[in-house]
């Protein structure tokens, strides 16, 4: 049965050298070639066509982001592993955002990478448990934030007018004599946002206002 053909790239020889070792382990992967920086990369995909770049992040020359860029943009059908000595939310963000189907700390590679191999050439996403939790939190908060200002866009002229001045740091009296309302109307509209927005007090609104970019958090 044909082997899953991967390329290795991979700025030091040893490295790869290592990595080859122990994927010519596993009977379903086979190492068709390797490539020291992503300009490297980038040739060998077009000459080799694996199934899967196993890809360091950081080389000289070009890296692995913008090589699994530019590879990705020739060929979308394209599978990239990244590994990388770091797991930490930023690296794994520009790999996803580039295109990337997996990420793999150097530090795992004896325990994760084959797995990794067959789970992006499966048509799967396949991220370590080192980062796993921290990309799913870093989305979760964005859903809830994108929530919000949709939320936001359910308020009503004078609410958002409201909001602002709240979000200010005017007061309720304040907001009143500006708007030409009395006090109870503005504490009413208050209430009336903060059921919208799903908030519990007037501070709530401040951050809330900050987080959207209504008003900046050194206004």
């Amino acid at each position: 049965m044909r082997g899953i053909r991967v390329l290795l790239v991979d700025d030091h020889a040893l490295v790869r050298e290592g990595i080859r070792s122990l994927l010519q382990l596993h009977n379903d992967i086979d190492v068709v070639g390797e490539a020291g920086d992503g300009r490297e990369a980038i040739q060998r995909t077009r000459e080799l066509t694996p199934d899967v770049v196993v890809m360091d992040i950081s080389m000289p020359s070009m890296g692995g982001i913008e090589a699994t860029r530019q590879i990705l943009h020739e060929n979308p059908a394209a599978r990239i592993v990244i590994l990388s000595r770091h797991d930490n939310l930023s690296y794994a963000r520009s790999l996803l955002e580039a295109g990337a189907s997996g990420y793999v700390p150097k530090k795992a590679v004896s325990t994760e990478l084959a797995t990794a191999i067959r789970a992006v050439y499966a048509g799967d996403v396949f991220l370590h448990p080192s980062i796993a939790k921290t990309v799913t939190d870093d989305y979760i908060q964005l859903a809830r934030s994108q929530h919000k200002i949709g939320a936001y866009e359910c308020l009503t002229g004078r609410e958002k007018e409201i909001l602002m001045l709240i979000a200010e740091g005017h007061s309720s009296h304040q907001i009143a004599d500006a708007l030409y309302l009395t006090v109870k109307t503005v504490l009413n509209h208050r209430r009336n946002i903060m059921e919208k927005l799903g908030v519990d007090n007037p501070a709530q609104l401040i951050k809330y206002a900050i987080k959207i970019g209504l008003v900046d958090d050194d206004f």
